[in-house]
C-alpha cells in the first residue's frame, strides 16, 4: 500500500478502534465483536509495522487496554494482566513460533487452552480466604467485584492448602443460563442481552449482588498472577495446582510440542466449538515454561511467549437499503450502510461502516443490493461484497454529496487523502463531536456531561464551544430533559472539579490534529505552561524525541488561529488550570544522575514500588527502561525472586541494584 494511502487507512483504524474501546471498556455496551475488533487491529499493526512513521502515542495499538468505570473501587493488579497478540491464520501461528525459537531455541512445549468468552477477572486470597476479586480493567487497574463474585459458586471461598495467591481467570454464562436469562427478559418485556459475554459482564458489573446471583455465572482459572513459593515451574503445572487447591479449570487443555501439534488442536476445535456448553473465541497458545516466559518477557501491552488464535469471522447475507453520512470531529465525512437487521456472529447488526467513497466506488455497492456482511475479527461489521447475481435492476447508485450534510459547506479532498473533509471551523457536527471529545475520561473527564446531554446543551445554544461549558448554570441545567436538580449539581461539581486537571488533560480535550493522550502529556512536561506552548516554533518542538513534522506543524498552526487565543482566553478566566502538574521532566544533560542516558531493565517483585512507578522514576532521572536483558543493558534492578534476567545480567556482568538502592538514588534526586 502507497504511503498517502497507509496514512488515511491507519487514522480511520485509529479512530474507529478508540471508539470501540471507551464502547467496550466505558459504556459496556460494545457495538461490535471481539473478532472484528481484533481483525481490524491486526490491519492496523501491520500498516504500523510496515510504516512505523505512522505510529501515533495515541494509536490503540500502543494501549493494553480500555478505562475504568468509576462506578466500582479501584483496585491495582499487582502484577499487570496484560491481553494477549492475535493470530488469524495458520501463518500468523508459524510465525509465533518462530519467533519462539528463535528466542529460547527448539527445545520447548507449548500449552494450548480454549479461549472463554467471557470476562477476565483477578481472584485474590489470603492465607487460602477469598478476600478480593476484581475486573480486568486497563490492565494495571480493575474494579472491586467481590461481592458479585462470591455468588459464582464454583469459585472456593477457601482453598484446600493455606495459600496466599493470586490468580486468573474467565468469568462466564453457560448457553444454557444464557437462554434462561433472555427468555425472562422477554416476559419483563425488556430488551435481551446480545450474547452471552456481554450477559456475564453486564451481571458481574450490577451494583446489587442478588442480581449477579441469579445469573448462574460459572468460571474457569487459567492462570497465577504471582507464582510466589508455590514451586511451580510451568503453565501446564500452575493449572495442575489450581486444581489442586479447589479452582475449576479447563480440562480441554493439550501440551504439544511442534506448531503441526498446535495447529491441529486448533483445527479439531474449530470444528467442534459448537458441542460445548460454553461460547469461545479461539485457542489460547502459550509457552510452557515459566523460565522461557521470562527469557522472552512482554511488551508494555503483551506477553511475547503467549498468543490467542482468533476463529474465523462468520459471513451472513443482507440488503443494504441506505448510505448515512456523519462528520467527525476533524471534519471527515464518513458513509455507513443502513442494513436489514441480520444476526451476525451472535449479535443483531443494522449498519456497517463503508469507511470511504473509494470503497463504495471499488465494491460498487448500490442502494437496495444483496451485500455479504461480516465481522471483522468478530467485532466491527463490514461489507464484504456484492452478490451482483441477485440483482434486479432497481438498485440504485450512489454519491458523496459536494457539500457538508450538517452546515453545506463545500466538501474537499485533502492531497494524499482518501476522505472527504468539511473544512469549515464553525461546521455545528464538528464543533459537537469537539465538544464530546473535550468531556471525555481521557480527556477533562466531566462526568455526567455525556453526548446526548452534549447534543441537547449544543441545540439548546446554551455551548457553542469548551469555553461555555463554564459558564453554564443550575437554571439552565435543570430545564433539560431528564435532569433533576442533583443531576444538574453532581454535573456543575464536576464542571469545576475538572478546572484543576493538569494542562495534559486540557491539551488533548482541545482536539489539535495529530495530538494523542500520550504525547499531551509528553509536550506538556516539556513546556509545563500554555504560554510557553503557544510561543514555542516547529523548531522548538521537534526537539522534543516523540514530536515529527506533522504534530509540530499541527501545533504551530492551531495556536496561530485567533479563535484559539480568544479561547484560551476565557478558559483562562473561567479558572481552568493552564498549567502541568505532573512529575518535573529532568533531561539527562543537565542530571548528576547515574541513571542518565542508561538503559535499565527491571525483574522479580518490587515491594516499595510497583512496577510503573519505579520505570516513571527511572524515565524522569533519563533512564530507559526495556523489557529484556542483552549487552546493551546497563543496569539490572532486581526485586524479589528474580530469575533468569538476574543469571543471564550476572553472567554478563552487567551492573545489578536491588530496591534500596533504586530508591536511595530516586530519593537522592528528589523525584
Amino acid at each position: 500500500m502507497e504511503r498517502s494511502s497507509a496514512e488515511t487507512r491507519v487514522r480511520e483504524l485509529q479512530d474507529l478502534l478508540n471508539q470501540y474501546n471507551y464502547e467496550y471498556h466505558v459504556l459496556d455496551k460494545p457495538s461490535v465483536p471481539d473478532v472484528e475488533y481484533d481483525k481490524l487491529l491486526h490491519e492496523l499493526k501491520k500498516l504500523e509495522e510496515d510504516h512505523p512513521e505512522l505510529v501515533t502515542p495515541d494509536s490503540p495499538t500502543q494501549r493494553v487496554g480500555g478505562t475504568v468505570s468509576e462506578q466500582f473501587k479501584k483496585v491495582s493488579h499487582r502484577t499487570p494482566m496484560l491481553s494477549l497478540g492475535n493470530a488469524f491464520n495458520e501463518e500468523d501461528l508459524r510465525d509465533f513460533d518462530r519467533r519462539v525459537r528463535n528466542s529460547i531455541g527448539d527445545h520447548i512445549t507449548y500449552i494450548c487452552e480454549l479461549k472463554i468468552d467471557g470476562l477476565a477477572v483477578s481472584l485474590r486470597y489470603e492465607d487460602g480466604l477469598f478476600v478480593q476479586g476484581a475486573t480486568r480493567g486497563d490492565g494495571a487497574i480493575g474494579e472491586d467485584i467481590t461481592a458479585n463474585l462470591r455468588t459464582i459458586r464454583s469459585i472456593p471461598l477457601k482453598l484446600k492448602k493455606p495459600f496466599s495467591i493470586e490468580v486468573r481467570g474467565e468469568a462466564f454464562m453457560p448457553r444454557s443460563s444464557f437462554i434462561a436469562l433472555n427468555k425472562e427478559k422477554e416476559k419483563q418485556e425488556e430488551l435481551p442481552f446480545a450474547n452471552p459475554r456481554n450477559a456475564a459482564a453486564g451481571s458481574l458489573r450490577q451494583l446489587d449482588p442478588r442480581i449477579a446471583a441469579s445469573r448462574n455465572l460459572d468460571l474457569y482459572l487459567y492462570g497465577i498472577g504471582e507464582i510466589g513459593e508455590t514451586g511451580v515451574q510451568s503453565q501446564s503445572g500452575g493449572l495442575d495446582l489450581l486444581s489442586e487447591l479447589g479452582f475449576k479449570t479447563n480440562n480441554e487443555r493439550r501440551k504439544c510440542k511442534t506448531i503441526d501439534d498446535v495447529l491441529e488442536y486448533v483445527a479439531e476445535w474449530t470444528e467442534k466449538r459448537a458441542e460445548l456448553q460454553y461460547d469461545i473465541d479461539g485457542i489460547v497458545i502459550k509457552v510452557d515454561a515459566l523460565s522461557h516466559q521470562e527469557e522472552m518477557g512482554a511488551t508494555a501491552k503483551s506477553p511475547r511467549w503467549a498468543i490467542a488464535f482468533k476463529f474465523p469471522a462468520e459471513e451472513v447475507v443482507t440488503i443494504l437499503h441506505d448510505i448515512e453520512l456523519s462528520i467527525g470531529r476533524t471534519g471527515v465525512i464518513t458513509p455507513t450502510a443502513l442494513l436489514e437487521p441480520v444476526l451476525v456472529a451472535g449479535t443483531t447488526v443494522q449498519r456497517a461502516s463503508l469507511h470511504n467513497e473509494d470503497l463504495i466506488r471499488e465494491k460498487d455497492i448500490r442502494l437496495g443490493d444483496h451485500v455479504v456482511v461480516k465481522k471483522a475479527g468478530d467485532i466491527i461489521p463490514e461489507v464484504v461484497s456484492v452478490i451482483l447475481e441477485r440483482r434486479t435492476g432497481e438498485e440504485r447508485h450512489f454519491s458523496m454529496p459536494d457539500q457538508c450534510p450538517a452546515c453545506e459547506s463545500d466538501l474537499a479532498r485533502i492531497e494524499g487523502e482518501v476522505a472527504l473533509r468539511c473544512l469549515n471551523p464553525k461546521c455545528p457536527a464538528q464543533i459537537q463531536e469537539g465538544l464530546i471529545h473535550f468531556v471525555s475520561r481521557n480527556a477533562m473527564n466531566i462526568d455526567g456531561l455525556g453526548e446526548k446531554v452534549v447534543a441537547q446543551l449544543f441545540r439548546e445554544k446554551l455551548i457553542e464551544d469548551v469555553a461555555d461549558i463554564y459558564s453554564l448554570t443550575m437554571d439552565q441545567l435543570i430545564n433539560l430533559e431528564r435532569m433533576g436538580e442533583k443531576s444538574a449539581s453532581n454535573l456543575l461539581k464536576a464542571i469545576e472539579a475538572s478546572k484543576e486537571n493538569s494542562l495534559e488533560k486540557l491539551l488533548f480535550g482541545l482536539g489539535i490534529r495529530h495530538v494523542g493522550a500520550k504525547a499531551a502529556k509528553t509536550i506538556a512536561q516539556n513546556f509545563e505552561t500554555m504560554d510557553r506552548l503557544r510561543e514555542a516554533s516547529e523548531e522548538e518542538l521537534l526537539q522534543i524525541n516523540e514530536i515529527g513534522d506533522k504534530m509540530a506543524s499541527a501545533i504551530v498552526t492551531y495556536f496561530e488561529q485567533e479563535e484559539v487565543s480568544e479561547l484560551i482566553i476565557e478558559l483562562k478566566e473561567a479558572g481552568v488550570n493552564l498549567t502541568y502538574k505532573g512529575p518535573k521532566l529532568q533531561r539527562a544533560e543537565n542530571l548528576d544522575s547515574s541513571l542518565a542516558g542508561k538503559t535499565v531493565v527491571l525483574t522479580g517483585k518490587l515491594v516499595q514500588l510497583t512496577r510503573n512507578e519505579a520505570k516513571e522514576k527511572i524515565e524522569i532521572l533519563g533512564g530507559n527502561v526495556t523489557g529484556s536483558v542483552s549487552k546493551k543493558t546497563d543496569l539490572l534492578v532486581a526485586g524479589e525472586d528474580a530469575g533468569s534476567k538476574l543469571s543471564k545480567a550476572q553472567e554478563l556482568g552487567i551492573t545489578i541494584w536491588d530496591e534500596d538502592q533504586l530508591l536511595e538514588e530516586i530519593n537522592g534526586q528528589e523525584v
